[in-house]
């Protein structure tokens, strides 16, 4: 794959996720109810920035936990033979909360419906919404993120990668071509 441009850069990130912040808080009159949910490996230090701007706004401490969506996946099997397995932190009982699933890059919908499969197993919240970094389109489910840092539209050749400073040690989205 050959990189054909970088389409966010640091700042632009965090701008990104100071309106999402902004808007979850309009969205759900405040923070007093919401936890958000981290999908790894990349969605767990987004949803830690959501909430670290969720606090300099409202001085609310979000619960952040982490979802590993692994074992929900439908396409388990092709992926690799023994998957590796990481354990899901679920800060607090999210009965009758409000749910944010938070993600890097929504494409074909199929991690978010995963992710909504794995949640279920720990409670039945009141809300689940989505919120993403990038949303690139090409839907193979009837999914849509509630909350989106940029939409970016591409071909089904091309890859966005999304790069965090706790797992790449850098911070910016790129998208690559054949």
């Amino acid at each position: 794959m050959i990189l054909r441009s970088k389409i966010m850069t640091s700042d632009d990130m965090n701008r990104a996720l100071k309106r999402i912040s902004h808007q979850i808080l309009e969205q759900n009159q405040g923070a007093k109810n919401v936890i958000l949910l981290g999908i790894k490996s990349r969605g767990v230090p987004l949803a830690k920035t959501l909430a670290s701007n969720i606090k300099l706004i409202e001085g609310i401490e979000v619960p952040v936990g982490e979802i590993d969506i692994t074992l929900y996946r439908d396409d388990l099997s092709k992926i690799q033979p023994d998957p590796i397995v990481s354990n899901s932190i679920i800060p607090c009982d999210i009965n009758e909360k409000t749910v944010i699933l938070v993600d890097d890059v929504l494409y074909t919908g199929r991690t978010a419906r995963a992710a909504l499969d794995a949640t279920s197993k720990y409670g039945r919240a009141s809300k689940i919404q989505l919120a993403v970094l990038i949303d690139r389109g090409h839907r193979e489910l009837p999914i849509r993120a509630d909350y989106v840092g940029k939409n970016v539209p591409t071909s089904r050749a091309e890859l966005i990668a999304v790069h965090v400073n706790e797992i790449d040690g850098k911070e910016d989205v790129e998208i690559f071509a054949e």
